[in-house]
């Protein structure tokens, strides 16, 4: 097979061809948000989705540092500010402020990521709420997520190379940092400054493989440089520079938005990722095996890959597991042992060990998967499936939580996993027969 047909194989995933904007685009990677299983639960609409692609646009739009202005009154910044080209406004006080002029760079594409839904942003972004639900039915009483978040900035020609920033121009091409945002003038002259909630930035080790390790979560100012965490998340003094990391995005980078975290596939490492269809023959197969219920003796199923997504009503069929030991059945009323949470102590028929007791679903979203292994092993304790090394490298990362907690989480419904036990190995029965 040809490497193009291949890879029109591998993202063939509905989500992708009405993005395409020309008829060959060249692909720069995805970003695809965690905690959900490959789309948002009310279905993706326009520019709020679980993934989005970034494509080479037909005309570049990006923009890169020109002129610098030092203004001493609040009229001067609004004449800068009416010019109509981008810019990044560093308020010092009342009366000082340092504007940076932006001009247009044709070897770039910026893309902006946020959780406004005004015309400058490309991926509107909002809250992730843990165990697969979606915002709007689960109302935030107020977003952390910042409404100009961050920019993704990629080059045209290869190798393409994908840079992050904090912050996002808004509508009228600026970005606003005002007196009590942290900001600073670096030892070559040139302004910096952080977000509010910031941007953090985690670079696995090795990839995104099974074989990579987490890295260090980094936070990374508005003009791309790198450094230590804050020591609460919107304190005022930044932390440490970096010096010899940088803002190159890698294929499995993770992206932080205070809310959300946003996971960098390359296009290159995309095409190592099981396809929709091979997700569903690995479901098919599974089922094929006629997996039954050691109590019920009837045979289990697990349902297509759109009832999994939506994360639907149960299925008659559904295969059900018991967290502590991972042998699969199918729903009974045997082994309570809590009045008040049904499932939550329940003994197992087989090894009589007592535990949660969760439907299982399959992982449909292809970027979280770092092999194409079959679906044996389950999160705990929500019950999503993927491939074991898949489950091992997630329940390695340290995911930021609220303002400065960290844990790992089930990348398909963002549930924090078990402190002492973040997957289970899945024990299926075969038929009697």
């Amino acid at each position: 097979m040809l490497h193009s047909e291949a890879s029109s194989l591998m993202f063939s995933s509905s989500q992708e061809e009405h993005c395409a904007p020309s008829k060959d685009p060249v692909k720069y990677g995805e970003l695809v948000v965690l905690g959900y299983n490959g789309s948002l639960p009310n279905g993706d609409r326009g520019r709020r989705k679980s993934r989005f692609a970034l494509y080479r646009r037909t005309k570049a739009n990006g923009v890169k540092p020109s002129t610098v202005h030092i203004l001493n009154t609040p009229q001067a910044s609004k004449a800068v500010n009416c010019k109509g080209q981008h810019s990044i406004s560093y308020t010092l006080s009342r009366n000082h402020t340092v504007v940076v002029e932006y001009c247009h760079d044709k070897d770039t594409d910026m893309f902006q990521i946020g959780r406004s839904t005004e015309s400058p942003i490309d991926f509107v972004v909002t809250d992730t709420v843990a165990g697969g639900q979606e915002g709007e039915e689960t109302p935030i009483t107020q977003s952390t997520i910042s409404r100009f978040a961050c920019r993704v900035v990629c080059e045209r020609v290869p190798p393409f190379t994908a840079r992050i920033y904090a912050a996002g121009f808004d509508s009228s091409k600026n970005i606003f940092l005002g007196e009590k945002a942290a900001k600073w003038k670096n030892p070559d002259g040139h302004m910096d400054g952080l977000t509010t909630n910031g941007v953090l930035v985690m670079h696995p080790k090795g990839g995104f493989t099974e074989e990579s390790k987490p890295g260090v979560w980094r936070e990374i100012s508005v003009c791309g440089d790198v450094y230590t965490l804050r020591e609460t998340r919107s304190a005022q003094t930044p932390g440490k520079l970096v010096e010899h990391e940088s803002n190159i995005l890698q294929d499995g980078s993770l992206v932080d938005l205070c809310g959300a975290t946003l996971l960098w596939r390359t296009a290159e490492g995309l095409f190592h990722t099981p396809t929709q269809k091979h997700l569903e023959a690995l479901r098919q197969e599974i089922n094929a095996g006629r997996p039954q219920c050691p109590v019920g003796l009837n045979t289990l199923a697990f349902p297509s890959m759109q009832r999994s997504r939506a994360l639907s009503s149960l299925e008659e069929k559904q295969p059900w597991v018991y967290l502590s030991c991972g042998h699969v059945h199918g729903y009974h009323n045997w082994g309570h042992r809590s009045e008040q949470d049904a499932n939550a102590q329940r003994e197992c028929p087989m090894c009589r060990m007592v535990g949660p007791y969760v439907p299982l679903w399959l992982g449909c979203e292809p970027a979280f998967y770092v092999d194409t292994g079959a679906p044996t092993h389950a999160f705990v304790p929500c019950g999503h499936v993927c491939s074991e090394k898949s489950v091992k490298y997630w329940a390695e990362i340290p995911l930021p939580h609220g303002t400065h907690a960290f844990h790992a989480a089930c990348p398909f419904c963002a549930t924090q996993l078990g402190l002492t036990k973040g997957f289970a190995k899945l024990i299926f029965q075969g038929p009697v027969d």
